[in-house]
């Protein structure tokens, strides 16, 4: 399914334009070769463009199409890319010194090219095979055009062909060369029915292109596997490698082109702990991922407001076009989540529905999430980042989530499934080791038990704002909680550290050993107010404890915690609402 779905995602990309076609590739290149018509070096001119990354403007290498690059493993000296290539296959200088290496490299490029060029009639191609025939490695590092340049030429990065001001990529007879070679099978070449496409007698491709993501997200700089064989373990009936699930070479080419392609797209590529997610749409039209990372991840990317977008939302999930937007709410929508394990890739989870069935289940999870903010809050929502933000210490060296519990939240979201158990484990074990219900951490209760329902944690206290009519105890524990606080918070203006410090987690966890103690603090605390001030909070704390009767639970359950938290939560927001309103009169 991922591979079909990436294969027809490459053929909407190519048909539009978007991405090279079959046998071509982006490839970074630093340097350009000026060939004159002998092939004569002449010159070595650097190659570089500016590129913007999110607020920053860097200086990178020019990305070209160029053919294909060969799949190299350790042993890439004695294989080559055409046209592009390092200065150890186009010069014999090895990077690490090691000239029989750098000798051993440019023969198998001079190889190469003999094997596709000759024969052909172009100058451009005749040219370049008299510099192979003619250079001469061992005395690379003499030559004027190199001497100048020589460290920053030998550094890695990748060299191309330019000959008397053309490129040998644009020369027709060149193009019709490369491709006939590439579509030619292989001496050993496996004919077989492609899994992918299901047309028979297609060549299978023994290995696949390298998936290529960001080092940074756990990549490896070669590239990872989505689809290897390499054990003794994995193989069977006698085939090897990727003969044991024959794809074809064009599939093979197609699908990791287009996984490439979405990765390459830093703008709409997110990461959840360990997992890198990235989302397309059947007919390859931007503004569906566009729109799809801007609801899940937040940020703006649509060009819309944090209402607009919700607005936009509400209609896709109501099964409503975007016409403003040219968005179809049952146009088939993916979302793929990758983990990099060594030199394969994992796969997170994939999802396949239409666009505004996905973006339903996201904004229900929104609607679960939805609880009075303070003020100061700069989201509107949560995004999927910052919920995620609420489980970790974010005073510690390490503040990625846990990978496990991350990837299983975001599936949770995009399928509209239970949220994980590790979701709210982690959230309550935040709220105890700070004692500090934020926003996010009350929303997340919240939505947890609306999806997760649990008796000890009803509907009644999952409200978005404070429910005065709720006889549920733990919750009015809560409520009751905040009120002293409150009380000794007036009557000591100022004070650093209140009874949340020390008995929050032991009054939610063991209210009948805590509260009695609360009282007394709470009695002596009274008595410094003054008289109207005495009566507003006593009228509070007494219509609270009719609620709770004349005994507490000894101790209290995960939900039961949970609706204590959110009692506390939502009566601290109503006296801080309240001071809002009386400040702003």
């Amino acid at each position: 399914m991922i591979l079909q779905a990436l294969t027809r995602y490459y053929e909407d990309l190519l048909a539009q334009g978007k991405i090279d076609a079959p046998g071509w590739a982006p490839a970074k290149i630093s340097f350009a070769l000026y060939l004159d018509e002998t092939g004569e070096l002449t010159q070595v001119v650097p190659m570089s463009e500016e590129v913007t990354i999110g607020r920053k403007t860097v200086i990178q290498p020019c990305l070209i199409s160029l053919p294909v690059g060969a799949e190299k493993t350790s042993n890439s000296h004695l294989m080559s890319n055409f046209l592009w290539e390092d200065s150890g296959h186009f010069l014999g200088i090895d990077q690490k010194g090691n000239a029989q290496r750098g000798k051993v490299a440019f023969s198998s490029a001079s190889k190469l090219h003999h094997t596709i060029l000759d024969g052909v009639d172009s100058p451009i191609a005749r040219a370049i095979l008299s510099f192979f025939d003619t250079w001469k490695p061992e005395c690379a590092v003499e030559h004027p055009a190199l001497v100048s340049q020589i460290e920053d030429i030998t550094t890695g990065g990748n060299l191309l062909f330019r000959v008397e001001g053309r490129y040998p990529q644009e020369d027709t007879a060149i193009q019709k060369a490369w491709q006939q070679y590439w579509e030619k099978a292989g001496e050993k070449a496996v004919w077989m029915q492609c899994l992918v496409t299901g047309k028979y007698h297609q060549e299978i491709a023994r290995t696949h292109h390298k998936i290529k993501g960001s080092p940074k997200y756990g990549f490896q700089t070669m590239g990872n596997s989505l689809v290897s064989f390499n054990n003794d373990s994995e193989l069977s009936y006698g085939h090897e490698q990727n003969f044991n699930a024959p794809v074809g070479k064009y599939a093979a080419f197609a699908y990791t082109a287009a996984l490439n392609h979405l990765l390459a797209d830093k703008e709409n590529v997110q990461t959840i702990g360990d997992t890198t997610v990235i989302c397309w749409a059947e007919g390859a039209e931007d503004i569906y991922q566009t729109f799809g990372v801007a609801a899940l991840f937040g940020g703006g990317k649509a060009g819309l407001s944090d209402d607009d977008l919700r607005a936009a939302l509400k209609r896709l999930a109501n099964g409503l076009p975007c016409d403003d937007l040219g968005i179809d709410p049952n146009r088939p929508f993916y979302i793929l989540g990758l983990a990099p394990n060594a030199a394969r890739l994992s796969v997170r989870f994939f999802l396949r529905d239409s666009f505004g069935a996905l973006m339903k289940n996201v904004n229900d999870h929104y609607e679960r999430m939805e609880i009075v903010r303070p003020a100061y809050e700069k989201f509107t929502y949560l995004p999927l980042w910052a919920l995620l933000r609420e489980t970790v210490n974010l005073n510690s060296r390490d503040k990625v989530p846990s990978p496990s519990m991350a990837g299983a939240t975001a599936r949770a979201i995009f399928s509209g499934g239970r949220y994980p158990a590790s979701l709210l484990e982690t959230t309550m074990l935040r709220i105890r080791a700070e004692r500090h219900i934020t926003w996010g951490r009350a929303a997340i209760i919240k939505a947890y038990y609306l999806k997760n329902p649990h008796e000890d944690c009803p509907k009644e206290v999952l409200t978005v704002s404070l429910n005065e009519a709720s006889t549920d105890t733990a919750y009015t524990l809560g409520r009751l909680f905040s009120v002293y606080e409150a009380v000794q918070q007036a009557a000591n203006p100022g004070i650093n550290a209140t009874i949340k410090d020390k008995y929050f987690n032991s009054a939610a966890a063991m209210p009948a050993s805590i509260f009695p103690v609360l009282n007394n603090l709470y009695q002596k605390h009274l008595r410094k107010l003054e008289g109207g001030q005495r009566v507003y909070y006593d009228k509070q704390v007494m219509a609270l404890k009719g609620i709770l009767g004349e005994s507490y639970p000894a101790r209290m359950t995960l939900a039961q915690q949970g609706a204590f938290d959110l009692g506390y939560y939502h009566q601290t927001q109503k006296r801080f609402t309240k001071k809002e309103e009386e400040n702003n009169v």
